[in-house]
């Protein structure tokens, strides 16, 4: 499975994965301002975008394909479920990770009894069944839903929509088996294991990916710098573009030393 990868730019090497029922797309604006300093490999995640799916659903598969489509080494930036895996090839290949930087980024999606700050299980139940249904429509109230409570929501969801179009619509069984990672997938006791330094920026009016989660975050990783974004929901690099671009800046700073 040859993931569709671009870069831009030139410097030290970046890779950026983007979220669930998106592409690559979704970051040409933030990637242009980070490719004045460095060199941006964006790639579009297994069956999203231009990227082909050979119907492997597990986390660690997706995430070797996106270790084949990237620079040797790199830090890595993921958004939502973009950061799982971003955790994930560092945790299957740390000599190739440099740090990772976590853009409303959970190493669990859904709640538990020890894990309070993250969506009900019901969410991501509501969404596998409307999958079925019409998988167009579901996306759209998936957009939507990202856009919950963030200042400038609706010329976000018009920019938003307008980049995704510039990329095929990811394929059915693609969501369903991302879907079924972010209903499942729990990293929180591998995160110890890590070896890379972490960074996370939250939107403190973000439903999906709660900010309060990184106060629990720290029992696992006492060192990471937590940072969060003032009226930014689920999008901080779009509706706050230039306060994300300085964190995630200095996050860069203390990954490359």
């Amino acid at each position: 499975m040859r993931l569709a990868a671009e870069s831009l730019g030139a410097g030290p090497d970046l890779v950026m994965l983007h979220g669930w029922g998106m592409n690559s797309s979704v970051w040409a604006d933030f990637a242009t301002r980070l490719a004045d300093d460095y060199r941006v490999t964006r790639i579009d995640l297994p069956g999203h975008g231009n990227s082909p799916f050979d119907g492997r659903q597990e986390l660690a598969a997706w995430a070797r394909a996106c270790l084949d489509a990237a620079p040797d080494r790199a830090v890595w930036i993921g958004w939502s479920l973009g950061s799982m895996l971003c955790l994930q090839c560092a945790l299957l290949a740390p000599s190739r990770i440099d740090g990772v930087v976590a853009l409303a980024g959970m190493p669990r999606f859904i709640q538990a009894m020890d894990w309070q700050y993250a969506m009900p299980p019901t969410t991501l139940d509501q969404f596998s069944k409307a999958l079925l249904k019409d998988h167009v429509q579901t996306l759209e109230r998936f957009l939507a839903l990202q856009m919950l409570r963030s200042d400038h929501a609706v010329q976000m969801l018009k920019r938003l929509k307008s980049l995704l179009r510039e990329r095929p619509d990811p394929l059915p069984e693609a969501l369903r088996s991302g879907l079924e990672l972010l209903k499942s997938v729990d990293l929180r006791e591998q995160l110890t294991n890590l070896s890379c330094p972490t960074a996370w920026i939250y939107g403190n009016r973000d439903t999906l990916a709660p900010a309060k989660a990184s106060e629990d975050l720290r029992q696992w990783l006492p060192g990471a710098s937590m940072h969060i974004v003032e009226g930014a929901a689920h999008t901080p690099f779009l509706s706050h573009p230039e306060e994300t671009h300085q964190l995630i800046l200095r996050s860069l700073e203390s990954m490359h030393g």
